[in-house]
Formats: structure tokens, C-alpha cells, sequence
């Protein structure tokens, strides 16, 4: 019952500084998620609302990384596997059932991109700002169009900008049949 209380008050925090950092400067505050090992900065401006995982109805021939269809606050979203998606198919490092826990979350795109779907990751790690972060460099190795730029915080660790209107718009992204 605590634990439960304590996730909560962490989501209406969450919420709230997701709010207050909209208004204050969005072109340089970025939610930070992970998944599969990888750190990812979602940009506040083109985020939408942020969901526990939640029961997914299974559609038939999509591609792996569609798990399907929910149903969140009224809204039916497609639900991405982020991870699946961004490995090309399912992903061989570890299976989605190992990878679901209590903190896994939906992050859903802005409905200002016109996408309804919602991205799966492995947990949330709060909001970053630019002075968080040492360095920034672009993609060199040819990989997503939607990883804007890598951004290596304080400790080294290296992030990826996902670009959510670059994501909105990628040909792969929107062509779910198999």
C-alpha cells in the first residue's frame, strides 16, 4: 500500500514539474526516460502525457514493435515498443516480459504531432535542462533519423535526443502492417 501511495505522489510530482517546465522554458527541458539500457530525452515541447503500463489489446499483422492498442483515459493509442522499434523487430536483448515492471511508463506524443500512439520504456528518470550536460554530439554512425543529437551529462553518461516530430514522421514509424 505504500509503495503504492509513494508511486502516486511521484506521478503528481512528475506531472507537475512537467507542467511548470512548459511554461518556463520548453525549448531546453526534456524528460528523461531509459530503456533497454539506453537513455533517452524526450523534448517537453512535443511530449504528451505520461501513463502506467497498462493492459494492451494485441493487433493482428502489425510489425513486432506494435504491441498493440489501449486504451488510455478515453483515447485508443497505439502502444510502440521503443526499444523493439529502435533495434529494428523484437528485441533480442531481452524479452518484454522480463523487461515490464512496476515502473515501466507510456509516454505519449503530443497530439499537436497527430499521432496517437505512446512509446513503451523501461522507467522514467525526471526532467533535464541544457546545464545538465557537458557536451553535445550529432549522430555520426548513420543511425535513427529521429536521434537528433547525444548528449553526454556531467558523470559521461551519453543520451540521445529523440526528435518526436522527426519520430512522427519517419516512414518505418508509421507503416505498422507486417
Amino acid at each position: 500500500m505504500a509503495n503504492r501511495q509513494s508511486l502516486t505522489e511521484l506521478q503528481e510530482r512528475l506531472a507537475k514539474r512537467l507542467q511548470e517546465a512548459k511554461t518556463e522554458n520548453a525549448s531546453h527541458a526534456w524528460l528523461a526516460a531509459e530503456t533497454g539500457g539506453r537513455s533517452l530525452l524526450f523534448p517537453l515541447a512535443y511530449s504528451g502525457e505520461i501513463y502506467a503500463w497498462a493492459g494492451v489489446h494485441p493487433v493482428p499483422h502489425v510489425q513486432p514493435w506494435y504491441l498493440g492498442v489501449a486504451n488510455l483515459r478515453g483515447s485508443i493509442q497505439g502502444v510502440i515498443d521503443l526499444l523493439a522499434f529502435m533495434e529494428g523487430g523484437m528485441s533480442e536483448r531481452q524479452a518484454l516480459a522480463d523487461r515490464l515492471t512496476a515502473e515501466s511508463r507510456l509516454v505519449s506524443l503530443n497530439q499537436a504531432l497527430g499521432v496517437n500512439a505512446v512509446l513503451l520504456v523501461d522507467r522514467l528518470r525526471g526532467l533535464r535542462k541544457s546545464t545538465d550536460f557537458a557536451r553535445a554530439d550529432l549522430p555520426t554512425d548513420g543511425g535513427h533519423g529521429f536521434v537528433k543529437r547525444y548528449l553526454v551529462d556531467q558523470e559521461g553518461r551519453s543520451w540521445s535526443e529523440v526528435d518526436m516530430l522527426a519520430l512522427s514522421r519517419d516512414v518505418e514509424f508509421l507503416s505498422i502492417a507486417a
